[in-house]
């Protein structure tokens, strides 16, 4: 996948567990959607593993910082600048 596929499916399942979790708020005792809400953070951790080690941290706050490259992330677009953005033109929810 390349960087902008990888954010757009890290937006997506960052998405779908906000809005479970939100769920979860109001039905906390449903076995399947808190097994459902496990498996969307499973999902969304690896693509930003998968995404931090072959295009930097995403951010300060949440990322490992191995080596020099990886606190790298001061010299990446900031997501108010264009640079950082890509589209969603086109994408339909799944």
């Amino acid at each position: 996948m390349n960087r902008e596929m990888l954010l757009n499916e890290l937006t997506s399942l960052d998405f779908i567990a906000v809005d479970m979790g939100l769920y979860l708020n109001t039905h906390p005792d449903e076995a399947e959607a808190i097994a459902a809400y496990n498996k969307v953070i499973a999902a969304a951790d690896a693509v930003r593993t998968k995404y931090e080690a072959e295009f930097g941290p995403l951010c300060s706050f949440r990322s490992y910082a191995e080596n020099q490259k990886n606190w790298q992330w001061k010299n990446d677009p900031w997501p108010w600048q264009k640079d950082f953005n890509y589209s969603l033109a086109g994408k339909e929810c799944k």
